[in-house]
């Protein structure tokens, strides 16, 4: 494994682990703050955290945005891919079940590659992609295993999470489209101030109040959790690795996401983890293997069958793992 992988792979894991401790947290913190402040407050928290970051890491050239793509990737970032994204996302909890929340909100994987094949001409799915991102979505299903009556009711929050999801899926393929000169790291801090922007927007328009909030220790733990390591610190990582993996690949993450909210909720709430869930953590890692395996790539194994000969393997270049190269 190269350097580059090994420094993807850990991002993906720390995106996944914090992101999937938000649900933990969130479900704490909703006890104390209007949902939609608390998300706005959130990214309060994660713009200063990591705006002061950025521009004691980062040189001036890769921190001030300069260019109009600059300018859309922090956008694209900041409006669409975190502030209406998860806006929706806790609106439309409102309106159903979190397991179905979750099945909803998992199609963003599912979505990215429609998104990538409109805008990105260096990303589209394989058969074994395609395998993969299945097997996951499956796993997912047996992880949070929802009410099957709650499935067919509570259209109008799926249609809101759907939205979020798709939204989200735009924003990772619109940032990679976009490019620009900035780091990852500084683009995600120009970002952030609009999407706390939106979230607040949408937090006056609910009618949500300030006086709601029960500034406790516990209230504070909880934004500070989500403001600082599932905001700042994940972010670095998961938009380090849309531009280090694609779009594709790392919003697999959302994958991995309800693995860790299920281990949380068992480890620190108290939840219970059926036999069912232990079969989706099984099916979502398998799911993983596959996207990762060159065994189930069907166009490499129909080249290299193609140009195998009693005395010699083929040794000629492969497609990447679990894309079609163009």
């Amino acid at each position: 494994m190269s350097a580059a992988d090994r420094r993807s792979l850990i991002a993906f894991a720390v995106a996944g682990i914090l992101f999937g401790g938000t649900f933990v947290a969130a479900k704490a913190g909703l006890a104390y703050f209007p949902p939609l402040l608390f998300v706005a407050l959130r990214f309060d928290v994660a713009a200063v955290a990591l705006l002061a970051f950025a521009a004691y890491t980062t040189d001036r050239e890769h921190f001030l945005p300069s260019t109009r793509r600059d300018v859309v990737g922090i956008l694209a970032t900041g409006v669409f891919a975190i502030g209406i994204t998860n806006a929706l996302l806790f609106v439309g909890q409102e309106y159903t079940t979190s397991a179905v929340a979750a099945i909803v909100f998992s199609l963003n994987p599912i979505l990215t590659p429609l998104f990538a094949s409109l805008l990105l001409a260096d990303e589209r799915l394989s058969v074994r992609g395609v395998a993969g991102m299945a097997l996951g979505f499956v796993g997912v299903a047996l992880v949070v295993n929802p009410d099957p009556a709650s499935l067919m009711t509570g259209g109008v929050g799926k249609a809101i999470l759907f939205a979020g999801a798709a939204t989200g899926a735009f924003g990772s393929v619109l940032i990679r489209w976009a490019g620009g000169g900035l780091s990852s790291t500084a683009r995600t801090a120009w970002g952030l101030p609009f999407a706390a922007l939106c979230c607040h927007l949408f937090s006056l328009w609910a009618g949500e109040s300030p006086g709601a909030i029960s500034w406790t220790p516990e209230a504070i733990v909880a934004l500070g959790y989500v403001g600082l390591l599932a905001g700042a610190v994940a972010y670095i990582a998961y938009f380090g690795l849309l531009d280090a993996a694609g779009a594709i690949r790392a919003n697999l993450v959302f994958y991995l996401v309800p693995v860790v909210a299920a281990v949380g909720g068992w480890a620190l709430l108290g939840e219970t983890i059926s036999t069912l869930a232990v079969v989706g953590f099984l099916t979502i890692f398998v799911g993983f293997g596959v996207i990762g395996s060159e065994s189930v790539d069907l166009p490499t194994v129909r080249h290299r069958l193609a140009n195998r000969t009693p005395d010699r393997l083929d040794t000629g270049a492969e497609e990447p793992r679990g894309f079609e190269a163009d």
